[in-house]
């Protein structure tokens, strides 16, 4: 059996804690070494992740965009004269998510649904006293929310403006301003 012999620590106590501090120091350089090279292949990988995630968000949102442009169309007349007008197309079923709006639950954003309120630019453009007047024919149930602010907070998220919402909704307090 071998036995590897370290040479003896120095007797005198500065030069013992030299070496030691020489040991601590090489000892913290190899696990430096080896933890830079773990962690690099590591970090590539989590980079290479977020671009991709960068990549499908700015995707998404340039899917989104052109959903909402509408394009003009030419069409003939229908007396076939060869005078042309623009057609703008129907809008797309695609609906928003209306729970996102501070104060808006799933009942709440059914009932807005069945009522052809469903994305965020059509909650924009009703005014509070119709949705009001909606949710007090809905019952006693839904009489009880005030939807003072959900035409602002749908003007907010049908323009893009996720951060100003947010930190809009951080103020309130069940759909109330504080």
């Amino acid at each position: 059996m071998i036995i590897l012999q370290l040479p003896p620590l120095s007797q005198n106590f500065w030069v013992a804690g030299i070496e030691a501090l020489l040991l601590v120091a090489l000892a913290a350089w190899i696990g430096w070494w080896i933890a830079r090279r773990t962690f690099t292949v590591q970090l590539a990988a989590l980079e290479a992740d977020v671009h991709t995630c960068h990549k499908e968000l700015n995707d998404c949102h340039k899917s989104k965009l052109a959903l909402t442009v509408p394009v003009l169309t030419p069409i003939e007349s229908v007396e076939g004269k060869g005078t042309t007008s623009m057609q703008i197309p129907l809008a797309s079923d695609v609906s928003d998510d209306l729970e996102i709006i501070e104060g808006i639950g799933p009942k709440i954003g059914e009932l807005l649904n069945e009522k052809g309120i469903s994305t965020f630019a059509k909650l924009a453009a009703v005014s509070v006293d119709s949705i009001k007047e909606l949710l007090d024919a809905a019952g006693p149930r839904f009489q009880v929310h005030d939807p003072g602010t959900w035409p602002q907070q749908a003007a907010l998220a049908r323009d893009g403006k996720w951060d100003e919402l947010k930190k809009w909704q951080d103020e309130f307090n069940k759909g109330k301003l504080d």
